[in-house]
């Protein structure tokens, strides 16, 4: 996890980098290793980094070879091995060997018919030095946030909104229609957020910023049609999308883990993860002091079958309550349930161990999304549909304050 922000100028009157360092402030902890700016008349970036992959040499922002585009970028792209090897055939001179190299360069070689063919989470925004346009995209599943402004005719982004409130231009202020939604739906349905003249880039959206005018396009749109098969050949081919999912998340310069809370979804991961790393795995859990929810047998039981080094802690009502409003802050929105602050202080024992790499079943799906559905002796396999080229724009203009 990394943090990205930025601020692109209606007019050139410059960026600070003090302005650029206090957004970069309120994100240190999505990025301990390290930090980055650029700044000119009309635009600023900032990131700051979580070392994954390419340890030395993935600083950002980062560019191309005659540094006109400049990428901030948060994620992981897992099939970066694969498109290094095509747009360098192709061409394109890498310098570094880290993941966030194949954006810059993809975008050289097909703008945004690069998303297609990223296989990953992400959230990232690629700035042209030349003409001051920004393109911001975020993948089809919104794993990774984007939050952004327009006000003043000046455009804002970043990866939380405190980031755009660290800049003293953005006044922080409810949207009484974003907090109705939650308290209805859970969330506040994107665009819009709890927080007034504050919008996030939709999953499966990119948006472009050119002459004042911000599109926002959908590149992305699953769709799920049946597709009758005998039951042996579905999951001969669930079997094959799972262990190359999780043999891609592998992919990683620092010790990786995962998550194991004893059921299904977990077990399936650490199982495939055990089996494909060529160390040993490392694997954390909580366990609830209440005998009720507590599953630390079978957490113990998957541990001891995949054979990893097994991580415990202990939980109850007052951990989850000491975490909790830490929690509220990190997440930006009112939240009903506390669900995740277990995973918070698990977030928080696995950082302890020294480990940044985290697999879960979300993440084996995001990739190609599977459904099934059983019907006598045979089963139903839904799979994502190739993603198409833009079914739909919305415009605004950087002039006036968004509209709801």
């Amino acid at each position: 996890m990394c943090g990205i922000a930025g601020i692109v100028r209606r007019a050139p009157t410059g960026v600070a980098p003090e302005v650029l360092g206090r957004m970069a402030a309120t994100l240190r902890h999505r990025g301990p290793d390290g930090f980055g700016f650029f700044a000119s008349s009309r635009a600023g970036l900032a990131h700051v980094r979580l070392s994954i992959i390419d340890l030395a040499g993935g600083a950002q922002p980062l560019s191309n070879e005659d540094g006109s585009l400049l990428v901030v970028f948060n994620g992981e792209i897992y099939n970066y091995v694969e498109l290094r090897q095509e747009l360098r055939a192709a061409g394109h001179r890498f310098r570094t060997s880290s993941d966030t190299e194949v954006l810059v360069h993809g975008y050289e070689q097909w703008g945004a018919e690069l998303l297609p063919r990223l296989n990953g989470q992400f959230a990232f925004a690629l700035l042209d030095v030349r003409t001051n346009a920004l393109f911001l995209a975020r993948d089809p599943f919104g794993v990774h946030p984007l939050f952004y402004c327009l006000r003043g005719g000046d455009f804002y982004f970043a990866s939380e909104v405190k980031a755009l409130f660290a800049t003293g231009e953005i006044p922080a202020a409810p949207d009484y229609c974003g907090l109705d939604e939650v308290f209805t739906f859970w969330a506040a349905r994107a665009p819009r957020t709890v927080f007034r003249d504050i919008q996030r880039l939709e999953p499966g959206c990119f948006a472009v910023l050119s002459g004042g005018i911000l599109r926002t396009t959908r590149y992305h749109a699953p769709r799920y049609e049946p597709r009758p098969r005998p039951l042996a050949d579905a999951l001969e081919e669930l079997d094959a999308l799972l262990i190359d999912s999780v043999r891609l998340r592998l992919r990683a310069d620092v010790p990786v883990g995962g998550y194991l809370s004893g059921g299904l979804d977990s077990t399936i991961t650490c199982s495939l993860a055990a089996a494909a790393s060529p160390h040993r795995l490392r694997t954390f859990s909580v366990a609830f002091k209440d005998p009720a929810l507590d599953e630390r047998a079978y957490q113990d039981s998957v541990a001891a079958e995949v054979r990893s080094l097994h991580v415990v802690r202990d939980i109850g009502p007052a951990d989850v309550a000491a975490a909790f409003p830490t929690v509220v802050r990190h997440l930006e929105t009112p939240v009903l349930r506390t669900a995740p602050a277990p995973l918070f202080v698990l977030s928080q024992l696995t950082r302890e161990r020294g480990i940044r790499g985290l697999g879960q079943m979300s993440k084996a799906f995001r990739d190609r999304p599977v459904m099934i559905a059983m019907r006598d002796n045979e089963i139903f396999l839904f799979g994502k549909e190739k993603s198409r080229p833009a079914t739909s724009t919305n415009t605004c203009r950087a002039t006036s304050a968004n509209s709801k």
